[in-house]
């Protein structure tokens, strides 16, 4: 994916992180509580919201304080995600669906960024985007550690 320059990059990120959070909202609000899933997704929903803070930041006046502190740090990847095919969200679909969706998503969002930073050409871009991978990646495992547990309560 092409870009004319740095701030059509930070559009993108900040509409997709709009999106995010707007998707997990509405699984939050729509979608039964699986053991607190309903608490979950609605912070999920926040975590994209201050995703999409910390672009409109970064857009405004460069790297904020809280990112030049940002410690970055492995997050591993158990990548049950790079075996799935892309599914569409449905209200009342099963709960584990939920979860490969989501998971497929924040793979996607990883990519993203992951993209994002090889186009990166300051250090100050270069930051933001690590820190964006990282906080993706994050979710990323979150979902397919929850994934895992719960199809081993399923007995599968």
């Amino acid at each position: 994916m092409e870009f004319e320059n740095l701030e059509a990059i930070v559009d993108f990120a900040i509409d997709k992180e709009r999106e995010a959070a707007e998707f997990y909202q509405k699984i939050s609000d729509e979608e039964e509580d699986f053991s607190g899933s309903k608490q979950m997704f609605a912070e999920f929903a926040a975590e994209e919201k201050k995703h999409e803070k910390i672009l409109l930041e970064f857009k405004s006046k460069g790297v904020s304080e809280s990112l030049q502190d940002y410690q970055l740090k492995w997050i591993t990847d158990i990548k049950r995600s790079n075996y799935l095919v892309d599914l569409n969200y449905e209200k009342d679909m099963p709960y584990n669906e939920i979860l490969l969706l989501a998971m497929k998503r924040e793979e996607k969002a990883l990519k993203l960024y992951n993209d994002f930073l090889e186009q990166a050409d300051t250090d100050e871009s270069k930051k933001l985007f690590k820190v964006l991978c990282q906080e993706e990646a994050k979710h990323k495992l979150a979902l397919e550690t929850m994934y895992d547990d719960y199809m081993a309560k399923m007995g599968d």
